[in-house]
């Protein structure tokens, strides 16, 4: 039986070791690999890079086009990987899901997954693929789901002590003041199943919140608003559960974000590598970006984005398992600094899948 005492005492206990802020420790999402598994994945990552004969990959469908508000991104995206592969000798195909029914993909022997935003990256090809049994790049249909719902995705996270931009869900009913009397000003509006910061606005002002969220609600019934944090913005490109050179973001309006315009159109963002954090700050985030990145089980590749504020802390923002691959795109530069070209990262990517 616990005594009063012993109960006090258990009390303090669990009060110490509340975490204020969670995000140095890693929390319980990082967990080091052990010897056995770490040399597993060496000796895997050492067997893809020894892939030398096309043949082996068999008539491979790189699938991207779709239906989603994503679809011209992935047409450039998947144009560029087909280009990449035949160019490497790879029998590879262009497959359109818009135009196509996805049950001719029986035909194929393995699939390479650039279908950006619903549809390619929430799980649902992921599912099909894994019913008929044709071996797909990049991630299951547990992270595809999670990584493409950003509420789910920093709910999970938070669960596991990482730290996460603080976030409120929106309705049409939502009182705005409370929102801003709990997460402040400036908030970023965001639909909670878009990629690509389509459906996104910066609010500065309480009067500009009820405009933010129509403008997302038309890209689907779930927004949320995440409290903006002023700071550097980077990318983690991850790739065969290694992280890459970490890449610093800058938009030309430094006031504003990493929006479609600046990640697709312009050519005036600033893209840092080495991107200005010291030895141990990059390799922190780094860290901290495979802690969300096992934490959602995401596999093969994908690309974790970060903010670090003016105190110096680090805190995610959300997961994208099916990156872009145009010319603009951030999983390409980050395998260039490591020496890896455009052609040898879609047939490194492609060799996960044997």
């Amino acid at each position: 039986m616990t005594t009063h005492n012993q109960q006090d005492s258990i009390q303090k206990d669990n009060e110490q070791k509340t975490i204020d802020n969670p995000e140095p420790a890693l929390a319980a999402a990082y967990v080091e690999q052990d010897d056995e598994s770490t040399t597993s994945k060496k000796t895997k990552s050492k067997d893809i890079n020894q892939v030398q004969d096309p043949a082996v990959f068999g008539k491979v469908a790189v699938v991207y086009g779709g239906s989603s508000n994503e679809r011209s991104v992935s047409l450039d995206s998947g144009a560029a990987v087909l280009s990449a592969l035949k160019n490497k000798g790879v029998d590879a195909t262009h497959f359109d899901p818009k135009d196509q029914d996805i049950t001719e993909l029986r035909d194929y022997d393995r699939v390479f997954n650039v279908l950006h935003g619903r549809g390619g990256e929430d799980g649902i090809l992921q599912g099909v693929l894994q019913w008929l049994g044709i071996p797909q790049t990049g991630s299951g249909v547990l992270a595809s789901a999670l990584g493409m719902d950003k509420v789910r995705t920093k709910q999970l996270w938070q669960g596991c002590g990482l730290a996460t931009a603080p976030f409120s869900l929106l309705t049409a009913n939502t009182d705005w003041q409370q929102v801003v009397n709990t997460l402040g000003l400036p908030l970023i509006i965001k639909p909670v199943h878009e990629g690509s910061s389509i459906g996104m606005t910066k609010v500065n002002n309480l009067d500009e919140l009820p405009g933010a969220y129509t403008t997302a609600v038309q890209c689907g019934d779930a927004v949320m608003a995440e409290r903006w944090i002023t700071g550097r913005e980077f990318t983690i490109v991850i790739i065969d559960d290694e992280a890459y050179p970490i890449i610093r973001l800058e938009p030309a309006d430094i006031s504003n974000f990493y929006d479609f315009e600046a990640k697709y159109n312009r050519n005036d963002t600033g893209y840092y590598i080495p991107c200005g954090l010291s030895v141990k700050d990059e390799e922190h985030l780094q860290a901290l970006s495979l802690a969300a990145f096992r934490a959602v089980d995401a596999k093969g590749w994908g690309r974790v984005d970060a903010m670090q504020d003016e105190a110096g802390n680090f805190w995610l923002l959300e997961i994208n398992t099916v990156p872009g691959m145009t010319s603009h795109s951030l999983v390409p530069m980050a395998a260039k600094a490591k020496g890896m070209d455009f052609e040898s990262l879609c047939w490194h990517i492609l060799a996960q899948t044997l």
